[in-house]
């Protein structure tokens, strides 16, 4: 058999492996973000990706490493989001509060990333210690919120000294709690907190609150 004749049969067999592996991705995902790792089955997984269990296993070694790979597309999904925002040819307070909307919008349209954080919190992050690939993901992030702070400070709209991990792990927490958290706290305040009205009215103060400590006074 020619080269040409073996690579024009490797090349469908290759999009036929991808097909499956995205496949198995997308079923994978329902099925930690539903049931958390511990009640995730490999059985369902295949299932609703309609495939052969052998090859989530061929592809994906286990179900951590499958679980591991969720992970790393969630975060790739949300990073690659937030690199279509352009911070960097916004204004600094405008990119600020870009961010900050964003962070809320993509956790109210997104349920499934809070849930498999909260899954992989309860392993204590022990796949995602493992991956270098999130780490890689992040940096371009913490490097562009980086620049944009100094950038706001050089033009005197900014107070100096802000760390823009800090700042980061602010934004997303002021979004993550109050999301993660809604049933227990409408519970206790007696309060809707999932209503448009009750979402507008947080989406303020959160960036209230953001912009209201990276601006000088």
């Amino acid at each position: 058999m020619t080269t040409q004749c073996k690579k024009v049969l490797a090349e469908p067999r290759s999009r036929d492996a991808d097909r499956s592996q995205l496949a198995i991705l997308a079923s994978a995902r329902d099925e930690f973000s539903r049931y958390g790792l511990a009640g995730a089955r490999v059985d369902r997984i295949a299932e609703n990706a309609k495939l052969n269990k052998r090859l989530i296993y061929y592809y994906f070694t286990s179900k951590d490493d499958l679980f591991l790979a969720v992970l790393e597309g969630t975060y790739a999904d949300i990073r690659e989001a937030e690199q279509k925002l352009h911070l960097k040819e916004l204004a600094p307070a405008q990119a600020i509060r870009r961010l900050t909307e964003f962070t809320w919008e993509y956790y109210i349209e997104h349920p499934e990333f809070l849930t498999l954080l909260n899954s992989e919190n309860l392993h204590q992050a022990r796949h995602l210690m493992r991956s270098e690939r999130i780490r890689e993901m992040n940096s371009p992030l913490i490097q562009t919120l980086g620049e944009v702070l100094e950038r706001g400070r050089k033009e005197g709209i900014f107070r100096g000294g802000i760390d823009p991990i800090q700042l980061y792990i602010s934004i997303a927490s002021l979004a993550y709690f109050y999301l993660s958290n809604n049933h227990t706290l409408s519970a206790v305040f007696g309060r809707n907190l999932m209503t448009a009205k009750a979402h507008s009215e947080r989406l303020s103060h959160i960036c209230d609150v953001i912009l209201g400590y990276v601006l000088r006074d």
